[in-house]
């Protein structure tokens, strides 16, 4: 009898788990081997070998990223950063062109904007929310168009499905980087999408404790994005590969906890006198919010919101609380914050953030799992100190 479709929480720990367990092992053990006897294989890409990212601790992650987010096969990396860059390596180059969302993570914003060109690459930037201005910027050498599922760090939802029917009308790659969303919130492969791209550092893994990316999509192109890892050597270790897989079981637990203290961290925050505006799909006011209803379960745990007092009032806000660590990154089970202009916007020119709207008293909270009360607590009691 054939087994019916699982849910994705059952997926997330089951799915990719190695048949039959290794020595009768309910947790996967770490392969910490760089190399593996040869048995024949047809190929240097077949070869069992770590830098080929082929260990029995990838093989499981890929199988089970594959089955999460409904692609054909999946690929970690290093960081991040590495899927990124491989990813667009492997579909572009000297002499192409594609189209990006203007508000992208730092990172990034960098490498297209500053790399990009020095590798021959040319790039236009676009706004995700005005489709009828994408095909203006359009060329013979256009490949691929990329967007976020919601952008960092102003939470903005672009025009997803727009973005799926303009590709397949110019015969172009659709690339997305979920990671602000996660599997659990969004599933950009059945929207239509070629590829999904996710920071695992961040809600994947969950625990801030390792760096790692991945991508997913079809075969043939993850066979191409493979390749193309296997001779940048971006590749991950096999402790790092079981911190993730264990973070992965947790991840639809882990989601509805952030989802729900962010909606009710926000919901706080724009009752606040000294807040000027909230960043938060998941409430009334957000601009796109009725596109984030119809296409997300959760609007995942990142808010931004501006101080009316502007960088001094920000600053003391966050000297002042007690449960949020300072720091940069998401996804992890504590509360972070940050002032994105002196951290993943750092690198950007103040021209450059305040074009994409990013003032010096923006904050950003990457909510984690604690008690939404005394989270919201918290931020009373910094406010009141101000």
């Amino acid at each position: 009898m054939a087994t019916p479709p699982r849910q994705l929480q059952t997926q997330l720990i089951h799915a990719g788990e190695p048949q039959p367990r290794p020595a009768g092992a309910v947790v996967a053990p770490i392969y910490q081997s760089a190399t593996y006897e040869q048995q024949g294989q047809p190929g240097y890409n077949q070869l069992r070998y770590l830098r080929l990212n082929n260990s029995p601790n990838h093989l499981a992650l890929h199988a089970k990223l594959a089955a999460i987010s409904g692609a054909g096969a999946a690929l970690v990396t290093a960081s991040g950063m590495a899927a990124i860059t491989t990813t667009l390596l492997s579909l572009v180059g000297a002499g192409d062109h594609l189209l990006a969302q203007d508000c992208l993570y730092g990172g990034t914003l960098n490498f297209l904007s500053e790399e990009a060109a020095a590798l021959g690459i040319e790039v236009d930037f676009i706004k995700g929310n005005d489709p009828a201005s994408w095909a203006r910027h359009l060329r013979p050498t256009t490949r691929l168009i990329y967007v976020e599922t919601m952008t960092n760090p102003l939470l903005e939802v672009p025009e997803l499905e727009a973005v799926v029917g303009f590709a397949r009308r110019r015969n172009l790659v659709s690339i997305i980087d979920n990671t602000f969303a996660s599997p659990v919130n969004f599933r950009p492969l059945a929207l239509g999408f070629d590829l999904e791209i996710h920071s695992a550092t961040k809600y994947l893994n969950g625990h801030s404790d390792i760096v790692a990316g991945c991508v997913m999509g079809e075969a043939v192109q993850l066979a191409q994005i493979t390749r193309r890892l296997n001779h940048l050597g971006g590749t991950l270790d096999p402790h790092a590969c079981f911190l993730l897989h264990r973070g992965l079981k947790t991840l639809a637990l882990r989601m509805r906890q952030h989802d729900e203290n962010a909606l009710a961290l926000a919901r706080f925050l724009e009752d606040r006198p000294e807040v000027a505006r909230v960043n938060y799909p998941g409430l009334e006011s957000h601009a796109q919010h009725q596109r984030a209803r119809r296409l997300f379960a959760g609007c995942g745990g990142v808010l931004s919101f501006e101080m009316r007092e502007g960088t001094a009032a920000a600053d003391r806000l966050i000297a002042g609380l007690e449960l949020p660590v300072a720091a940069p990154s998401l996804g992890g089970v504590e509360t972070l914050i940050t002032r994105p202009a002196t951290t993943s916007h750092s690198g950007l020119t103040p021209q450059q953030r305040a074009a994409l709207g990013i003032n010096e008293g923006l904050v950003r909270v990457a909510v984690g799992i604690e008690a939404a009360q005394d989270l919201c607590a918290d931020f009373a009691q910094a406010f009141d100190q101000l």
